[in-house]
């Protein structure tokens, strides 16, 4: 088995740093390089590899330094112009062989084109697709990509953990309240959230199986959502329809 440890960076990126039993690891996202350093070097540790969701700065702007402490490790993404350090890429339901484990490669457009996730031993490393109570800003993918992709996740086992990139939880929580005021799970939920958010402490990972019950992203097709939006989307509420109306409402929440 697998141990994922949480790196805290920036204002709320995550990067997640995978370690074996024999101390070698891999990270991914690093949007920043020397928080990855320190704790390399304090746990005396091993890289071997980089893994990358997808092209953006807070994901991948400390792997120029991290190369350089680390010349020989693999840096692995998906294929995009943007990410020119790679040093080969991986596409939908490819796999890879890192610390002796199996990591299954997802194809997630959506928050951009070239968007992937990877599958470990039931762990979901998602970037910015899937947030707990949220999901990523269309930012270069469309509507149609963001909710296949979160069509693809919800398709994934109930207890698979969620290491998404940002600690979002607490303002994605005040819109999901928003759209299921009634929602029990979720009133209960934004108390768990607040408190551990003012102890400084984390609200990751999430699961898919409780994402099902508070998130509203893939809550489209749920009778309790739909009731509260019949005023606000026109008919026939496809799925589709309630995704993008969501989707452009916590845009401007």
């Amino acid at each position: 088995m697998l141990s994922v440890k949480s790196i805290p960076v920036m204002n709320d990126n995550y990067i997640w740093l995978v370690h074996n039993n024999e101390n070698h690891c891999i990270v991914v996202d690093p949007g920043v390089s020397q928080p990855v350093i320190d704790y390399i070097t304090n746990n005396e540790m091993i890289l071997d590899a980089i893994i990358v969701t997808h092209h953006h700065y807070d994901h991948i702007d400390g792997i120029p330094t991290l190369l350089k402490h680390y010349p020989n490790i693999d840096i692995i993404g998906p294929k995009c112009p943007s990410l020119t350090n790679l040093t080969h890429t991986v596409t939908h339901t490819e796999t890879l062989s890192l610390l002796g484990s199996e990591f299954s490669i997802l194809s997630l457009p959506g928050h951009t084109l070239e968007h992937i996730g990877y599958l470990n031993e039931g762990n979901l490393f998602c970037g910015d697709v899937l947030f707990s109570a949220g999901c990523g800003r269309l930012l270069g993918g469309s509507a149609e990509q963001m909710h296949a992709s979160l069509n693809t996740l919800m398709n994934l086992p109930n207890k698979t953990n969620v290491f998404c990139a940002h600690e979002y939880t607490a303002a994605n929580v005040e819109f999901a309240i928003a759209v299921e005021p009634q929602n029990q799970n979720l009133i209960e939920y934004q108390k768990q959230v607040l408190s551990l958010r003012k102890n400084s402490q984390s609200t990751l990972p999430t699961t898919i199986g409780f994402e099902k019950l508070i998130n509203p992203f893939l809550r489209v097709k749920q009778e309790d959502l739909l009731c509260n939006l019949r005023d606000k989307v026109q008919s026939p509420l496809s799925s589709l329809e309630v995704f993008r109306y969501l989707r452009n409402w916590k845009n401007e929440f």
